[in-house]
């Protein structure tokens, strides 16, 4: 026998050990999932009611990105966490996650990134009917977007949380990347190209660029847009990977959004309120007193109790009986309501304001 085939089985012989090894692994992995399982079911039987905690979640979350060791990255280890939860919690609660689809969408991502693979997703013709399908308890939660970093806020979600009952409970900060999908086999063959509003905008340089003469359409949203061009050789769709998958569609160019750092941020709506997780945000809608300098006295609260206000942005007063130019405030702040410093601040915010709701407080999305 020569050097060459004992060289072949010594590292035939160290593989199979090592793949023994990982069999090993896999088994008490195994073994712990289910164990954990268990527990998570007697936490059920004690608490019984609304299972889903999702402070709870934010804190081991963070705890096991804390305490990562590697080689595994961070985002890696909460992912496969956060699948491991969602699987455990199936088995107590089966929660229905609306959501602004149709199927395909980036809301949808956002919502398997928060709530795992295991809840049923609802797609939702509208942000409204999100909405409705929570308030109506047709869905446990709904997931809608609420800003995007190139394009700004989404003034239906806006509008809509003044009126709703709905308690803001999460939010997902996702990464917007954009694709050109096609069934044609290049760019060259294209003559009409669909998406979104937001995502042309997104994407408008690139566009201009690469497909100077192709005809816009703007559709009601980019998994429509997909849908389009899946019916048509000649069409494209500018989406993201999910619909290019849903709808068979090539991708004959990736990544084409003109802000690398393109991101949307989405809302969790709920019935509930979340608990404080330890690292919280609060957000709230409100409107100053008709007077000079209102607008100084109410903020002047956040300032004196030591609060960090992450966001401020103003929008036009619907449906409150207000006149002509009559505004709301939309307002981030950091930390839960129920925090001494943070409730002392609203509490003395609340007498300033001429119109103040709480949208909630939740973990601060990552």
């Amino acid at each position: 026998m020569d050097d060459a085939t004992n060289d072949a089985e010594l590292e035939q012989q160290k593989l199979k050990k090592l793949r023994d090894e990982i069999d090993g692994i896999d088994d008490r992995l195994l073994k712990l999932i289910n164990d954990r399982a268990q527990l998570a079911h007697q936490i059920g039987v004690i608490k019984q009611g609304n299972l889903y905690r999702p402070e709870r979640e934010a804190q081991v979350l963070r705890r096991l990105g804390d305490a990562n060791p590697g080689p595994l990255p961070q985002q890696a280890v909460q992912r496969i966490a956060r699948e491991v939860m969602s699987a455990c919690l199936a088995l107590e609660q089966a929660l229905k996650i609306a959501y602004l689809g149709p199927a395909g969408t980036f809301s949808e991502t956002a919502a398997r990134t928060h709530f795992g693979g295991a809840p049923d997703l609802i797609p939702c013709a509208g942000i409204d009917e999100a909405f409705r399908a929570v308030e109506a308890g047709n869905a446990d939660y709904a997931v809608v977007p609420v800003e995007n970093s190139s394009e700004g806020a989404v003034g239906r979600t806006l509008d809509l949380l003044v009126s709703s009952p709905l308690k803001v409970c999460g939010e997902v900060n996702l990464p917007i990347h954009q694709n050109l999908l096609s069934l044609a086999g290049s760019m060259t063959t294209i003559s009409r190209l669909y998406s979104h509003t937001q995502s042309l905008a997104q994407c408008h340089e690139w566009i201009n660029r690469q497909l100077p003469l192709v005809p816009r359409t703007p559709v009601a949203s980019n998994a429509e847009a997909a849908r389009m061009a899946a019916e048509d050789p000649r069409a494209a769709a500018i989406a993201g990977e999910a619909a290019g998958k849903a709808y068979g569609l090539k991708t004959l160019a990736a990544n084409i959004e003109d802000d690398p750092n393109n991101t949307t941020r989405f809302l969790v709506l709920g019935r509930h309120d979340a608990g404080p997780s330890g690292h919280d945000k609060t957000s709230l809608v409100c409107s100053a007193q008709n007077r000079a300098g209102a607008m100084h006295d109410l903020l002047a609260p956040l300032a004196s109790h030591g609060v960090s206000m992450t966001k401020f942005e103003s929008r036009p007063a619907r449906g409150m009986g207000g006149g002509r130019w009559q505004y709301v405030f939309f307002v981030d702040v950091e930390g839960h309501q129920a925090e001494p410093a943070l409730a002392a601040a609203l509490s003395d915010f609340t007498s300033r304001a001429g119109f103040i709701k709480i949208l909630g407080s939740y973990p601060v999305g990552h």
